[in-house]
């Protein structure tokens, strides 16, 4: 008689836990605080040291262009945008992820997203940050940045609504107010736990103050539910129209390999695709210095590499019909702008963006390779500079090979282009860092909340 076969292991069957080991809700508190009322470590000085650095790098490049003007870049005729817009879409494009696993999720209840929400609203709001500095800069003269925002002045100028400029102010301004009202609102139970249990007046202090009197009432749970909610649905339909918007800046324009109209799901799926990318690239690193490795788990690294496969694939449709388009509308300037990137001065750049962007994603199909966390943190970062090169492949060819043969120019970046792309990193990490050590970097009450839930299903 034949033997029945093996039932699969346990191991096999059961998925990673999103929460790992039993501990008593006071001593997950505890743990979950430990990074914000604990002593910073010497790792933790060396890298804000590091940072503030390359952050005082970063306002000698801006101190540079303010005084000499654009011509400091290596900005010419036609490649009058470069660096510049390329820093600008690719930070933007950063802040999706944080929007994606916040806002998102919580509408679709997913409550994996508890332990990672606030490292990814975080980086959200200083992605925008950096973002919302490079335009400024673009302009020439950002003390009269004001002029793109439509008021009654008393010339009567307005700005030229026909353009998608002004509509990037507006798009990205009410983004980053809502980013920062959604990021503060689930803050504040959090605020109010550190006050409670910080040992110094002078946290107690600013603690209580940015705490705003939260008292953890059902009142105050209640209102807080409900603002919580309606913010995450204002929030959702940002991810689809900021990005929309930035691709208006390439898409209305006639030059060739702009004008597409695949461009704003394409821009879209490109700034899910690099969000995801860094928050992996911010996770990992964090989680075992600051001991969340219990409540980030691999369970949560897993679903973050399927999510990065999947809009991964979306990424490479877009470019698979960008070149489709060109070669099926018979233009032949778009065929010439397609066939540049392919072969062209920067066509080393292109196939760097195919590998990164196209093929290593593909990895993550093997459970392995998603449980490896070397390989998931190389091939975010992969991810993360491929993203770069794709805004540049974008940008600079199509401007340098425009309709007039005898315009047609190279471009190399100056020292002062490299000192803002990567003074700005710094100036992100700088201010990361901060948030580290001076915010609850995972959401107590939301994990607190999931730690319940999982306990009551495991007693039922």
């Amino acid at each position: 008689m034949a033997e029945p076969p093996a039932t699969p292991s346990r191991e096999v069957l059961a998925p990673a836990p999103l929460i790992e080991g039993a501990q008593s809700p006071e001593r997950l508190t505890e743990s979950l605080l430990r990074p914000t009322l604990g002593t910073a470590g010497r790792g933790w000085w060396v890298l804000l040291g590091l940072s503030g650095g390359g952050t005082a790098l970063f306002l000698a490049a801006i101190t540079v262009t303010l005084v000499q003007g654009i011509g400091a870049w290596g900005n010419n005729i036609p490649v009058a945008w470069a660096f510049g817009i390329i820093d600008f879409v690719w930070w933007i494009g950063f802040g999706h992820a944080g929007t994606l696993i916040s806002a998102i999720l919580l509408l679709f209840q997913q409550k994996w997203r508890a332990s990672v929400n606030r490292f990814a609203e975080a980086m959200t709001l200083f992605a925008v940050v950096q973002a919302g500095l490079f335009p400024l800069l673009h302009l020439g003269r950002p003390w009269v940045a004001y002029w793109l925002i439509p008021y009654p002045s008393t010339m009567r100028i307005w700005p030229q609504f026909k353009s998608s400029l002004p509509w990037d102010v507006v798009a990205i301004t009410t983004y980053l107010t809502v980013s920062v009202l959604f990021w503060f609102l689930g803050l504040l139970p959090d605020l109010a736990t550190a006050r409670d249990r910080a040992t110094t007046p002078r946290k107690q202090f600013w603690y209580g103050l940015l705490s705003l009197g939260w008292t953890g009432s059902a009142r105050h749970w209640h209102h807080w539910r409900t603002a919580y909610l309606l913010l995450a649905g204002l929030a959702t339909p940002l991810v689809l129209s900021v990005h929309t918007i930035v691709s208006f800046d390439f898409a209305i324009a006639q030059v060739p390999g702009w004008h597409s109209t695949i461009f704003p799901p394409y821009f879209v799926a490109g700034a899910i695709f690099s969000g995801l990318a860094l928050v992996l690239t911010l996770l990992l690193p964090t989680r075992g210095p600051l001991g969340l490795g219990h409540v980030i788990t691999e369970r949560h690294v897993d679903i973050l590499c399927k999510l990065l496969l999947a809009t991964g694939m979306m990424v490479s449709y877009g470019y698979l019909q960008e070149n489709f388009f060109a070669w099926y509308s018979g233009d032949e300037k778009e065929m010439a702008a397609a066939a540049f990137k392919r072969s062209g001065t920067w066509a080393g750049l292109f196939w760097f963006q195919m590998f990164a962007n196209v093929v290593l994603p593909h990895v993550f199909w093997f459970p392995r390779m998603r449980r490896n966390l070397a390989v998931v943190w190389l091939v975010s970062l992969a991810v993360d500079a491929g993203m770069w090169v794709e805004r540049f492949t974008i940008i600079v060819p199509s401007l340098s090979r425009d309709f007039l043969p005898g315009s047609w120019h190279t471009y190399s970046p100056t020292w002062v282009d490299l000192s803002l792309l990567g003074g700005s990193m710094c100036f992100f990490g700088f201010l990361f860092l901060l948030f580290l050590k001076f915010v609850p970097p995972v959401s107590i009450s939301e994990v607190k909340e999931l730690h319940h839930e999982l306990t009551a299903e495991k007693g039922a």
